[in-house]
Protein backbone atom coordinates (compact mmCIF):
# COMPACT_ATOMS: atom_id res chain seq x y z
CA UNK A 1 0.00 0.00 0.00
CA UNK A 2 1.43 3.37 -1.02
CA UNK A 3 0.65 6.29 1.28
CA UNK A 4 0.34 9.50 -0.73
CA UNK A 5 -0.96 11.94 1.90
CA UNK A 6 0.69 13.25 5.06
CA UNK A 7 -2.13 14.54 7.27
CA UNK A 8 -0.02 15.89 10.14
CA UNK A 9 2.87 18.33 9.61
CA UNK A 10 4.32 21.44 11.23
CA UNK A 11 6.13 24.56 10.05
CA UNK A 12 8.08 27.30 11.79
CA UNK A 13 4.75 28.78 12.83
CA UNK A 14 4.28 26.07 15.49
CA UNK A 15 7.12 27.62 17.47
CA UNK A 16 9.08 24.40 17.96
CA UNK A 17 9.37 23.23 14.35
CA UNK A 18 12.14 24.23 12.01
CA UNK A 19 11.08 24.37 8.35
CA UNK A 20 8.99 26.60 6.13
CA UNK A 21 5.95 25.54 4.16
CA UNK A 22 8.01 25.85 0.96
CA UNK A 23 10.67 23.51 2.33
CA UNK A 24 8.01 21.04 3.46
CA UNK A 25 6.29 21.14 0.08
CA UNK A 26 9.57 20.58 -1.75
CA UNK A 27 10.28 17.47 0.30
CA UNK A 28 6.68 16.28 -0.11
CA UNK A 29 7.23 16.42 -3.87
CA UNK A 30 10.56 14.62 -3.56
CA UNK A 31 9.03 11.68 -1.69
CA UNK A 32 6.03 11.38 -3.99
CA UNK A 33 3.18 12.79 -1.91
CA UNK A 34 0.08 14.04 -3.70
CA UNK A 35 -1.30 15.99 -0.72
CA UNK A 36 0.24 17.74 2.28
CA UNK A 37 -1.81 18.91 5.25
CA UNK A 38 -0.30 21.92 7.02
CA UNK A 39 -1.40 21.46 10.63
CA UNK A 40 0.46 23.86 12.88
CA UNK A 41 -0.41 23.89 16.56
CA UNK A 42 -3.41 25.99 17.51
CA UNK A 43 -3.14 28.97 19.77
CA UNK A 44 -3.15 27.38 23.24
CA UNK A 45 0.10 25.51 22.65
CA UNK A 46 3.10 27.48 23.97
CA UNK A 47 4.81 29.22 21.06
CA UNK A 48 1.89 28.71 18.68
CA UNK A 49 0.43 31.56 16.61
CA UNK A 50 -2.71 33.60 17.23
CA UNK A 51 -5.80 32.26 15.50
CA UNK A 52 -5.49 35.03 12.89
CA UNK A 53 -2.59 33.05 11.50
CA UNK A 54 -4.99 30.27 10.58
CA UNK A 55 -7.60 32.63 9.15
CA UNK A 56 -4.91 34.08 6.88
CA UNK A 57 -3.90 30.70 5.46
CA UNK A 58 -6.15 31.64 2.56
CA UNK A 59 -3.07 33.34 1.05
CA UNK A 60 -1.33 29.95 0.69
CA UNK A 61 -1.61 28.58 -2.87
CA UNK A 62 -3.61 25.41 -3.44
CA UNK A 63 -0.52 23.78 -4.94
CA UNK A 64 3.19 24.08 -4.24
CA UNK A 65 5.65 21.96 -6.22
CA UNK A 66 2.60 20.23 -7.76
CA UNK A 67 1.57 19.01 -4.29
CA UNK A 68 -1.94 19.88 -3.11
CA UNK A 69 -1.61 21.93 0.07
CA UNK A 70 -4.43 21.69 2.60
CA UNK A 71 -4.74 24.59 4.99
CA UNK A 72 -5.22 23.08 8.41
CA UNK A 73 -4.53 23.02 12.12
CA UNK A 74 -3.77 20.69 14.99
CA UNK A 75 -6.40 21.86 17.45
CA UNK A 76 -5.95 21.32 21.17
CA UNK A 77 -8.70 19.52 23.06
CA UNK A 78 -8.99 21.74 26.10
CA UNK A 79 -10.99 19.67 28.56
CA UNK A 80 -13.14 16.59 29.07
CA UNK A 81 -16.02 18.39 27.36
CA UNK A 82 -14.08 18.25 24.09
CA UNK A 83 -13.79 22.02 23.65
CA UNK A 84 -11.30 23.17 21.02
CA UNK A 85 -9.03 26.17 21.36
CA UNK A 86 -9.91 28.57 18.56
CA UNK A 87 -13.04 30.60 17.83
CA UNK A 88 -15.53 28.39 16.02
CA UNK A 89 -15.65 30.53 12.88
CA UNK A 90 -11.96 29.86 12.22
CA UNK A 91 -12.65 26.17 11.65
CA UNK A 92 -14.95 26.94 8.71
CA UNK A 93 -11.91 27.82 6.62
CA UNK A 94 -9.78 24.86 7.65
CA UNK A 95 -9.41 22.14 5.04
CA UNK A 96 -8.02 19.62 7.54
CA UNK A 97 -8.41 19.58 11.34
CA UNK A 98 -6.56 17.23 13.63
CA UNK A 99 -7.53 17.31 17.31
CA UNK A 100 -5.29 16.05 20.07
CA UNK A 101 -4.34 16.07 23.73
CA UNK A 102 -1.10 17.80 24.72
CA UNK A 103 0.52 17.94 28.13
CA UNK A 104 1.10 21.69 27.87
CA UNK A 105 -2.63 22.33 27.46
CA UNK A 106 -4.59 19.41 28.95
CA UNK A 107 -3.14 18.03 32.13
CA UNK A 108 -3.39 14.23 32.16
CA UNK A 109 -6.32 13.06 34.25
CA UNK A 110 -8.16 9.75 34.17
CA UNK A 111 -8.82 7.21 31.46
CA UNK A 112 -12.48 8.20 31.60
CA UNK A 113 -11.70 11.92 31.18
CA UNK A 114 -9.34 11.35 28.25
CA UNK A 115 -11.84 9.09 26.53
CA UNK A 116 -14.68 11.56 27.03
CA UNK A 117 -12.51 14.43 25.76
CA UNK A 118 -11.82 12.66 22.47
CA UNK A 119 -15.41 11.54 21.99
CA UNK A 120 -16.83 14.97 22.75
CA UNK A 121 -14.34 16.55 20.33
CA UNK A 122 -15.62 14.22 17.62
CA UNK A 123 -19.19 15.11 18.50
CA UNK A 124 -18.49 18.77 17.68
CA UNK A 125 -18.23 17.73 14.00
CA UNK A 126 -15.49 20.35 13.62
CA UNK A 127 -12.62 17.87 13.32
CA UNK A 128 -11.43 15.37 10.73
CA UNK A 129 -9.13 13.15 12.78
CA UNK A 130 -8.06 12.35 16.32
CA UNK A 131 -4.29 12.75 16.34
CA UNK A 132 -1.89 10.43 18.19
CA UNK A 133 -4.61 8.68 20.23
CA UNK A 134 -2.08 6.01 21.25
CA UNK A 135 -0.15 8.37 23.53
CA UNK A 136 0.42 6.33 26.72
CA UNK A 137 0.39 9.52 28.79
CA UNK A 138 -3.32 9.72 28.02
CA UNK A 139 -4.76 6.23 28.49
CA UNK A 140 -8.15 5.80 26.84
CA UNK A 141 -10.90 3.28 26.34
CA UNK A 142 -9.71 2.56 22.80
CA UNK A 143 -12.83 0.63 21.82
CA UNK A 144 -15.10 3.50 22.87
CA UNK A 145 -12.98 6.02 20.95
CA UNK A 146 -12.93 3.90 17.78
CA UNK A 147 -16.67 3.28 18.06
CA UNK A 148 -17.23 7.06 18.27
CA UNK A 149 -14.98 7.62 15.27
CA UNK A 150 -17.09 5.19 13.25
CA UNK A 151 -20.30 6.79 14.45
CA UNK A 152 -19.21 10.34 13.58
CA UNK A 153 -17.23 9.54 10.45
CA UNK A 154 -13.97 10.86 11.89
CA UNK A 155 -10.58 9.32 11.12
CA UNK A 156 -8.24 7.77 13.67
CA UNK A 157 -4.65 8.82 13.08
CA UNK A 158 -1.65 6.53 13.05
CA UNK A 159 1.21 8.85 14.00
CA UNK A 160 4.70 8.00 12.77
CA UNK A 161 6.46 10.21 15.29
CA UNK A 162 4.74 8.43 18.18
CA UNK A 163 6.17 5.16 16.90
CA UNK A 164 9.68 6.60 16.73
CA UNK A 165 10.22 7.84 20.26
CA UNK A 166 8.40 11.15 20.58
CA UNK A 167 5.78 9.46 22.79
CA UNK A 168 7.64 6.53 24.24
CA UNK A 169 5.60 3.40 24.76
CA UNK A 170 3.01 4.26 22.10
CA UNK A 171 3.45 1.23 19.88
CA UNK A 172 1.29 -1.34 21.73
CA UNK A 173 -1.50 1.21 22.11
CA UNK A 174 -1.29 2.21 18.43
CA UNK A 175 -1.39 -1.45 17.45
CA UNK A 176 -4.52 -2.03 19.54
CA UNK A 177 -6.19 1.03 18.02
CA UNK A 178 -5.30 -0.15 14.50
CA UNK A 179 -6.71 -3.61 15.22
CA UNK A 180 -9.94 -2.09 16.52
CA UNK A 181 -10.13 0.19 13.48
CA UNK A 182 -9.87 -2.82 11.20
CA UNK A 183 -12.50 -4.76 13.18
CA UNK A 184 -15.00 -1.91 13.32
CA UNK A 185 -14.39 -0.36 9.91
CA UNK A 186 -13.02 2.98 11.10
CA UNK A 187 -11.30 5.40 8.77
CA UNK A 188 -7.55 5.76 9.34
CA UNK A 189 -5.33 8.74 8.53
CA UNK A 190 -1.54 8.74 8.45
CA UNK A 191 0.61 11.56 9.80
CA UNK A 192 4.35 11.98 10.04
CA UNK A 193 3.95 14.71 12.69
CA UNK A 194 7.03 16.18 11.02
CA UNK A 195 8.67 19.13 12.75
CA UNK A 196 11.46 19.28 10.14
CA UNK A 197 11.20 19.11 6.37
CA UNK A 198 13.15 15.88 5.96
CA UNK A 199 10.50 14.03 8.01
CA UNK A 200 7.66 15.04 5.69
CA UNK A 201 6.13 11.87 4.29
CA UNK A 202 8.07 9.64 6.68
CA UNK A 203 5.35 7.08 7.33
CA UNK A 204 7.45 3.91 7.43
CA UNK A 205 6.51 2.86 10.97
CA UNK A 206 2.85 3.60 10.31
CA UNK A 207 3.02 1.50 7.16
CA UNK A 208 4.47 -1.38 9.14
CA UNK A 209 1.47 -1.34 11.51
CA UNK A 210 -0.96 -1.09 8.59
CA UNK A 211 0.60 -4.17 7.03
CA UNK A 212 0.82 -6.06 10.33
CA UNK A 213 -2.86 -5.48 11.10
CA UNK A 214 -4.02 -5.87 7.51
CA UNK A 215 -5.92 -2.61 7.17
CA UNK A 216 -7.59 -2.27 3.79
CA UNK A 217 -6.95 0.52 1.31
CA UNK A 218 -10.61 1.48 1.63
CA UNK A 219 -10.09 2.24 5.32
CA UNK A 220 -6.75 4.02 4.96
CA UNK A 221 -7.95 7.29 3.45
CA UNK A 222 -4.40 8.38 2.58
CA UNK A 223 -3.71 5.39 0.33
CA UNK A 224 -5.02 7.08 -2.81
CA UNK A 225 -5.41 10.73 -3.80
CA UNK A 226 -9.04 10.49 -4.94
CA UNK A 227 -10.00 8.49 -1.85
CA UNK A 228 -8.52 11.17 0.38
CA UNK A 229 -10.18 14.00 -1.53
CA UNK A 230 -13.58 12.31 -1.27
CA UNK A 231 -13.20 11.96 2.50
CA UNK A 232 -11.81 15.48 2.91
CA UNK A 233 -14.55 17.15 0.88
CA UNK A 234 -17.23 15.35 2.87
CA UNK A 235 -15.72 16.36 6.19
CA UNK A 236 -15.18 19.95 5.03
CA UNK A 237 -18.84 20.28 4.07
CA UNK A 238 -19.92 18.84 7.43
CA UNK A 239 -17.67 21.31 9.26
CA UNK A 240 -18.99 24.30 7.35
CA UNK A 241 -22.59 23.30 8.07
CA UNK A 242 -21.75 22.83 11.73
CA UNK A 243 -20.11 26.25 12.01
CA UNK A 244 -23.16 27.82 10.37
CA UNK A 245 -25.48 26.03 12.83
CA UNK A 246 -23.44 27.22 15.80
CA UNK A 247 -23.28 30.80 14.53
CA UNK A 248 -27.07 30.90 14.16
CA UNK A 249 -27.47 29.77 17.76
CA UNK A 250 -25.12 32.45 19.08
Amino acid sequence: MKLVVDTHTHTLASGHAYSTILENAAHAKAVGLSHLCVTDHASSMPGAPHHWHFVNQRVIPDHLNNVRILRGVEANIMNADGELDMPTYVYAGMEWVNASLHEAVFRAQSKEAHTQAMIRAMETQLIDAIAHPGNPNYPIDAEAVVDAAVQHGVAIELNNSSLNGSRKGSEPFCLTIAELAKEKGAYVSTGSDAHFALDIGNLSSVQRIIEQVGLSEEQVITSEAERFETFQRRRFAIRQRRVEELSQRA
